[in-house]
């Protein structure tokens, strides 16, 4: 409680975390949770699947969790090695390191690098700049069912990074064919079965001549009649874009698969041919003797990200087809799990590179409750918005919001990753935490949010909240002196806007 007198006005301190703001819940109509496709195995047999598939991955992100425990250095920027795992800055796992392991393990170089790469995508390994550690999913990976499946799914999703793509396609063509791809693989998991390979051409060349005319592009190469057009699905799976370049790729064993044929008039064959091989190679479909079959983890993956956006679509905001900023806005009022599955549609439904971009824009407005809600969206991210949040720590507006985000990355627990701040970031972030409650909270939120601040008067507050130059101060202090049922300090707070608004002292 705070006194009267405002110059002992002791502030009641709590556990500092981050707070975007925290209007009323509205009350949401539970929908019933989904059921997965008739003949879908149970979570605990697709997850034994899931390790199965990605054993080898384990073991080596095992043996990196040990040489980094081992060891005085984890990993040095640009393959020079210390104790433990070695790669560059980009993660690749460098000459020396790759050796040691596969002497270690009973493997060669190339078996390292790929299971490492493996590894990285699915986050068994997470990379930091020139340093390697453990991902959290590695540490799940015997108690953890939904840890196995997320890892998985992480590697579904970098599909076209699983597999070396065509060196003499043009890039432009590739990237048309993992746009269009959502659409096959939907079709192929409503088809339950084997899907001839020239019906997915079919399919993929209507796709891309689509995706050429939304942007106003003549199509090229030869065009299906209207007899042969094969019936596309309402719903998409969006599948993300990875954040590892093109460059460094997995190249797993090649999956038994069969061409097809070089016959084929359309140059989308060619590049069918290497995405069905690349989904292969992830487990997420069988594909030879001219068909392709979902697996049973890639059929329920696919019905996953459908259910995803199809809440999204009949959610009361209608949030998957509208802006970051618009989508933030109608999450602002839910119930933290309903955002966070709103957010997971949202992104599900974009590229992840060009979602991260958009919701930074949205955090760089006016509105301090975006900016909150935005860094909990890049949350849901996790590590793909990595290097944007990293050059957003430059930008005065979101260099706390991105440091608190940067230090739960990096594992820090969330009671605790105030610390990344100094006192006038932590401060600036305190007022720009209040801003969003008077903007949208009530009155008393915005009270218990005095009892957040880490200094241990109001005076001594009031002080430093003045010092950090917020562009909404003034708003902030006026609003707060509204609010606080305390006439004593509610005076000295209104006198502290008033020589903030001219900048007396």
């Amino acid at each position: 409680m705070t006194s009267r007198n405002p110059r002992d006005s002791r502030l009641r301190l709590v556990g500092p975390r981050t707070l975007a703001a925290a209007p009323r819940a509205v009350t949401q109509r539970r929908r019933p949770a989904p059921r997965p496709p008739e003949g879908t195995p149970p979570p605990a047999e697709l997850a034994r699947m899931a390790r199965a598939r990605l054993a080898d991955a384990a073991r080596v992100a095992r043996w990196a969790d040990t040489a980094l425990r081992t060891g005085p250095a984890s990993v040095r920027p640009d393959g020079v090695n210390g104790a433990g795992a070695g790669s560059d800055t980009t993660g690749t796992l460098s000459d020396a390191s790759a050796e040691r392991a596969a002497a270690d393990l009973g493997l060669n170089s190339a078996q390292v690098r790929a299971d490492w790469d493996t590894a990285r995508l699915a986050g068994l390994v997470e990379v930091h700049g020139g340093s390697a550690r453990p991902g959290w999913r590695l540490r799940a990976w015997h108690r953890d069912d939904s840890a196995v499946l997320r890892g998985w799914v992480a590697l579904f999703d970098a599909w076209s990074l699983a597999y070396p793509e065509p060196a003499d396609r043009e890039p432009a063509a590739v990237a048309e064919v993992v746009s269009a791809m959502p659409q096959v693989l939907s079709f192929l998991q409503l088809s339950a079965g084997p899907v001839p390979v020239e019906q997915l051409l079919d399919l993929l060349e209507q796709r891309v001549t689509e995706l050429r005319t939304e942007r106003c592009e003549v199509p090229y190469g030869p065009q299906p009649g209207p007899d042969a057009a094969v019936p596309v699905p309402d719903a998409a799976v969006a599948v993300s874009d990875a954040a590892v370049p093109a460059s460094e790729a997995v190249t797993p064993a090649s999956a038994e698969t069969a061409d097809i044929g070089d016959g084929d008039a359309t140059p989308l064959a060619p590049l069918l041919d290497w995405a069905l091989r690349a989904l292969a190679s992830v487990g997420a479909l069988t594909y030879g003797d001219g068909q392709a079959t979902l697996t049973p983890l890639g059929s329920w993956a696919v019905w996953v990200k459908l259910e995803q956006i199809c809440v999204a679509a009949q959610s009361p905001a209608g949030n998957i087809e509208v802006s970051a900023e618009d989508m933030l806005r109608g999450c602002a009022q839910l119930r933290p799990n309903a955002a966070r599955a709103e957010y997971r549609a949202w992104l599900a439904a974009r590229p992840v590179g060009s979602a991260v971009a958009e919701i930074l824009d949205a955090a760089r407005g006016e509105d301090a409750l975006l900016r909150g809600l935005a860094f909990e969206a890049l949350r849901v991210v996790g590590a793909p918005a990595e290097p944007d949040v990293r050059a957003a720590v430059d930008e005065p507006t979101l260099r706390p919001y991105a440091l608190l985000w940067l230090a739960e990355h990096d594992g820090a627990d969330a009671e605790d990753a105030h610390e990344a701040l100094t006192r006038e970031e932590a401060t600036w972030l305190w007022v720009d935490t209040a801003a969003a409650v008077a903007d949208h909270g009530e009155a008393p939120l915005l009270v218990r949010h005095l009892e957040s601040a880490m200094q241990p008067t109001v005076p001594a507050l009031l002080e430093e909240v003045r010092a950090v130059g917020h562009p909404r101060t003034v708003q902030v202090l006026v609003a707060l002196a509204a609010a606080h049922p305390d006439p004593a300090l509610a005076k000295a707070v209104r006198r502290a806007a008033f020589q903030v608004h001219t900048g007396g002292s």
